[in-house]
């Protein structure tokens, strides 16, 4: 049975979503409680990968559960959907937090079938150490209204590549920016809201970092129409921090989530 897994995570400690060699991913962590729960190996595939110290205050994944209904297969340590995420909040950090296990079909893929993702970036240019490591902090003030003006050459589907990390591995640099918002909370924040349906390697931090360059005066609106027309990493600003970005939605066509089911004494129950 394939299941779709909607969580949250703060990055701080971790080396990002994806598995890797060494360093902790939150992915290893949430594959290790599964499979503790479900009595064998279950990886879970994700929605999308983030980076080092990035957070998601909503993520998907999905997971094929045992057959248990195979008399030799190991039995669930859970009797429904609802408490196996109850289980699995238990068993995980206090960094990582299970919203739903649903049902979905067998060709549901978290990634895949995703229409559209939403990040939101934060930034503030006030010490405050309630915002350490969910927030960039900037120097200086920030010229918003300038941050706009260049902000909207960004809607638009075209080539990105300007905003690519050097070197990565894509066939296509083609995405389709459909929303870039800047908002100002109070006099020291900022949230920046982009939609799109897809993003490229380090794209959004890319983003931010020219735009924070153009709100410090550093770059005109001008150079940034020429820093997206050029398709050359090198022309755009440093790559925002970590730390202040957040994938926030994730939006999939209304067919993709079935009703949940009831697992007892090792048969599914529809």
């Amino acid at each position: 049975m394939r299941v779709f897994i909607e969580l949250a995570y703060d990055g701080t400690n971790y080396h990002g979503w994806q598995r890797q060699p060494v360093s902790i991913t939150v992915q290893q962590v949430l594959e290790a409680a599964l499979t503790k729960m479900c009595g064998s190996t279950c990886p879970v595939v994700g929605c999308g990968r983030t980076d080092a110290e990035v957070h998601a205050s909503y993520f998907v994944a999905h997971a094929d559960l045992p057959d248990y209904e195979d008399e030799d297969s190991p039995k669930p340590r859970f009797e429904s959907l609802n408490q196996l995420a109850f289980k699995l909040n238990g068993m995980l950090d206090s960094d990582v937090a299970i919203y739903s296990i649903t049902e979905v079909g067998d060709k549901a893929h978290a990634r895949f079938d995703a229409q559209e993702r939403s990040y939101t970036y934060l930034i503030h240019n006030q010490k405050d150490p309630f915002l350490v490591g969910r927030s960039a902090r900037i120097y200086g003030d920030l010229d918003v209204e300038a941050m706009l003006n260049s902000a909207r050459h960004l809607i638009f589907r075209g080539d990105f590549a300007a905003f690519c990390k050097t070197g990565s591995d894509v066939k296509t640099t083609i995405c389709d920016v459909r929303k870039l918002e800047i908002i100002k909370d109070g006099e020291s924040r900022f949230r920046f809201e982009i939609s799109a349906d897809r993003y490229l390697r380090n794209m959004v931090r890319a983003i931010i970092g020219t735009l924070i360059e153009v709100g410090k005066g550093k770059m005109t609106e001008q150079e940034f129409i020429a820093v997206i027309a050029s398709c050359n990493r090198s022309e755009a600003g440093r790559s925002a921090p970590g730390c202040g970005l957040y994938l926030s939605r994730v939006d999939y066509p209304k067919d993709v989530f079935c009703s949940k089911v009831l697992i007892t004494n090792g048969i599914i129950a529809k």
